[in-house]
């Protein structure tokens, strides 16, 4: 039996850790996925980056040497690898039911953290996922938490208490607000 463990990341950084800490544990290129923000000056850099690192370190290094442009229905662009990605982006581009959230939940995650993930990726942070046999649960889990995940729990209260009632692949791209400025 396999079990998908989805963990989310303030910081893209962090998330490609994970996904180099998981390949150089043996996990697969094919176990593991990445989505995470593209730059805000709206170039590829991150793309470019994670190939860097990844080709530096072995592990998942084909997997982030593979991280490309995705548009994402609610999200907008982002820099994806792995299976969870190739659905996501074969959903936004069929028009199908969910997009990233019928992906999640076809890949095991539960319909209601799927929305907090895909909420946090809107907001700019990242989501890594792993595909683990039922003896290697625990490994994924310990490697995936030791880099501090997102507590759901506490990042879907917080975000309820904004309004935000799930995920809505028809919203405008969230921006996040920059320090120091002030709303006109």
């Amino acid at each position: 039996m396999t079990r998908t463990i989805t963990r989310s990341y303030d910081d893209y950084a962090v998330a490609t850790a994970v996904v180099e800490d998981l390949g150089r544990a043996g996990f697969s290129d094919s176990e593991i996925s990445v989505i995470g923000p593209r730059n805000d000056d709206g170039d590829d850099s991150n793309a470019g980056e994670g190939a860097g690192i990844g080709a530096g370190v072995g592990g998942a290094a084909g997997l982030l040497a593979g991280l490309g442009m995705i548009a994402i229905p609610g999200i907008g662009p982002v820099v994806a690898a792995g299976w969870l990605a190739a659905t996501a982006a074969g959903a936004a581009a069929g028009a199908a039911a969910g997009g990233i959230i019928g992906a999640m939940t076809s890949a095991g995650v539960d319909e209601r953290e799927a929305h907090v993930y895909a909420e946090s990726v809107r907001r700019g942070g990242s989501v890594v996922s792993v595909r683990a046999a039922d003896g290697r649960v625990a490994e994924a889990e310990a490697i995936m938490d030791r880099a501090t995940p997102i507590d759901m729990v506490q990042r879907r209260a917080d975000y309820e208490r904004e309004g935000w009632t799930q995920f809505d692949a028809n919203a405008t791209p969230y921006v996040r607000p920059t320090v120091g400025s002030s709303a006109p």
